[in-house]
């Protein structure tokens, strides 16, 4: 026995059984992003006050960095999911969806980039 409409039957319309990695993607960034957010805030402060020079050699040092750089990733990459699910849920003309989809996952890549690129820069000691 079959709970779906004969309608829903014929359409084939059901799950579209793509939101559980999504709902995955989104919890493991935010896990992720809990531990970096802290040892950055934490960083920062212990940094108050001190020069570029200063600051530049701590995010030029490659366990930083590499820190530095995770960070920059989840936080654009779970910032992409959750603006995704808010352009997906309330935007309801198709061509907006679309646009505001592509123009989000831009400006996370392009922005995300800038990051690591900076980082990369202070890495290898060209800033």
């Amino acid at each position: 026995m079959s709970l779906r409409s004969p309608l829903g039957r014929v359409r084939g319309l059901g799950s579209a059984k793509d939101g559980t990695g999504h709902w995955w993607a989104q919890r493991l960034s935010a896990i992720a992003l809990i531990p970096l957010t802290l040892w950055f805030c934490a960083s920062v402060i212990s940094l108050s006050g001190a020069d570029y020079g200063a600051v530049a050699a701590w995010a030029g040092s490659p366990v930083v960095a590499g820190l530095l750089i995770l960070l920059i990733a989840a936080t654009f990459y779970h910032a992409y999911l959750g603006l995704q699910v808010v352009i997906e849920d309330y935007v309801h003309r198709e061509l907006v969806k679309i646009a505001g989809l592509l123009l989000a996952k831009a400006a996370a890549i392009v922005l995300g980039l800038t990051g690591i690129l900076s980082v990369l820069l202070l890495l290898f000691g060209q800033a």
